[in-house]
């Protein structure tokens, strides 16, 4: 991993580029000259994408396509400009697209940080926040759904995982080639407001669904991924079926303990997980 002043470049797999920014990561995936960007750091982060791109030997105006997982300011900063600077083509999914144009919002609401504020740790991240354009607004009107044929032609051919929850259209990206997964803000590896790193989830105040973000878990359970590229924190070499256990396990572990009755145990993440693999990657978006 080279670290450059703002933002750590590291290539896990071939083509395959994460950069770990200030508060929040994007993946650049190279094809040739021409590259697709997913996701794009805060509004203030923007000299920082530019600069990464260039740093991998691309030009930033032979962006295919700026891929977004979900329409939170710090994963939309760069997007705009790449549309305005270059017209490139702003993809998300059909559930997030309301948020991205501006017609909606669903950002963590101001009362919650509040809340939360005594903590340090969230106190710290709310200042950062704020510095690196926390409170612009999400608004980019010529933003267009994707289709899987538009996915499977850009480079790294991603393919799109829907995972809502923390965003009501919140989606991964699976790589089949680099057995990898971009899993935005579904599943992430330390954030500002976490006191320790590895394998989990953002605090609950900042997903629009709590109960959705464990479905997603599941979805991406399933996937024959042993790459873990996050929204938050640095990339993770681990099979993704155990990554979303050691989720479980300290979810599990939080909550108050239940007597538990003798009989038959049934499978579960304490036993045998009750989901499967997905044998190709058409299944993840179908199933």
């Amino acid at each position: 991993m080279k670290r450059t002043e703002g933002y750590a470049l590291s290539e896990p797999a071939r083509d395959v580029l994460f950069v770990e920014g200030p508060a929040s990561n994007w993946v650049i995936l190279r094809r040739g000259r021409e590259f697709t960007l997913v996701d794009g750091g805060y509004p203030g982060d923007r000299t920082l994408v530019l600069a990464s791109i260039r740093e991998a030997g691309l030009d930033p105006g032979a962006a295919a396509a700026v891929l977004v997982t979900h329409a939170h300011v710090d994963h939309t900063g760069a997007a705009a400009f790449f549309a305005a600077a270059y017209g490139t083509p702003v993809l998300a999914s059909r559930g997030e697209l309301a948020l991205l144009r501006g017609q909606e919002k669903a950002q963590v609401p101001a009362l919650q940080v509040l809340a939360h504020s005594w903590r340090p740790r969230v106190l710290a991240w709310s200042v950062q926040v704020l510095g690196a354009g926390g409170l612009a607004k999400v608004g980019i009107p010529d933003a267009s759904a994707w289709t899987d044929e538009q996915l499977a032609e850009l480079p790294g051919s991603p393919v799109a995982v829907p995972t809502p929850g923390h965003t009501p259209g919140h989606t991964a990206f699976y790589l089949p080639a680099a057995h990898a997964v971009v899993t935005g803000d579904a599943l992430v590896t330390g954030h500002r407001t976490s006191t320790r790193t590895g394998p989990q989830l953002l605090h609950g105040m900042f997903h629009h669904d709590g109960a959705g973000t464990a479905g997603a878990l599941l979805t991406l359970a399933r996937l024959d991924a042993s790459l873990l590229l996050p929204g938050h924190g640095p990339a993770l070499r681990v099979g993704i079926r155990d990554a979303v256990d050691v989720v479980r396990g300290a979810a599990r572990r939080s909550r108050p303990r239940a007597v538990v009755l003798p009989g038959r145990r049934q499978p579960g993440w304490a036993g045998e997980p009750g989901y499967g693999r997905m044998p190709h990657p058409s299944r993840a978006v179908r199933d």
